[in-house]
């Protein structure tokens, strides 16, 4: 009688453990369903992250070269109305020095020729300080890219397009043209052989 009683009680404790023991299972599963999907998350937050992170790096490198972009537009422009107000300047110098020669032609009083050359003196000294200067011509080869050519001489003492004269001072701004030199430029004599010939033989 007594087995029957502790095998009974057995098979008693046997079903009580079974009910606790399923829960500890479901409840392992379900962390485990739970840390997946906390994984699958955390993944698609990183992507997510990443993909922005990407779309934040070129539009801080896209503002970055329109702001370069800008600021050499910005340069360009200065530059140029510089240039434009400096070449104004220019042809304001030209008709200075062509009144001083008038002065000097009509035999000026000494002061007034001398202020004048003191007014020219600061002209030239304000156009040099903004990178303006003149553009050597007279003796040189003829350059297309700093000269222009309105007339020629002909010459044998002097190699050919040499510039002989220069008609209009030119100028570089900072090493670029502002304002090419006006030359007249050398041309070989071309002697008619055949002319001379028959003159020979006419002597």
């Amino acid at each position: 009688m007594s087995d029957r009683l502790l095998k009974s009680a057995l098979e008693k404790d046997e079903t009580l453990e079974q009910p606790e023991d399923r829960p500890v299972e479901q409840d392992q599963k379900a962390l485990r369903l739970e840390l997946q999907s906390a994984k699958d998350e955390l993944k698609k937050a990183r992507e997510s992250s990443e993909e922005s992170l990407n779309k934040i790096k070129y539009l801080v490198a896209d503002f970055d070269n329109y702001r370069k972009q800008m600021e050499k537009q910005a340069a360009t422009k200065a530059e140029s109305d510089k240039a434009e107000l400096l070449l104004k300047f220019l042809n304001i110098r030209d008709d200075y020095l062509r009144a001083l020669s008038v002065a000097k032609q009509r035999k000026s009083e000494p002061v007034v020729i001398e202020g004048l050359q003191g007014i020219l003196k600061n002209i030239d000294s304000l156009l040099a300080s903004e990178g303006v200067r003149e553009i050597e011509s007279l003796g040189t080869p003829f350059d297309p890219n700093v000269h222009d050519a309105i007339a020629h001489s002909e010459r044998d003492d002097i190699e050919e397009n040499t510039v002989t004269a220069e008609i209009r001072k030119g100028y570089v701004l900072n090493s670029k043209v502002l304002r090419p030199s006006i030359v007249e430029i050398s041309k070989k004599i071309v002697k008619n052989s055949v002319s001379d010939t028959t003159q020979e033989e006419r002597g």
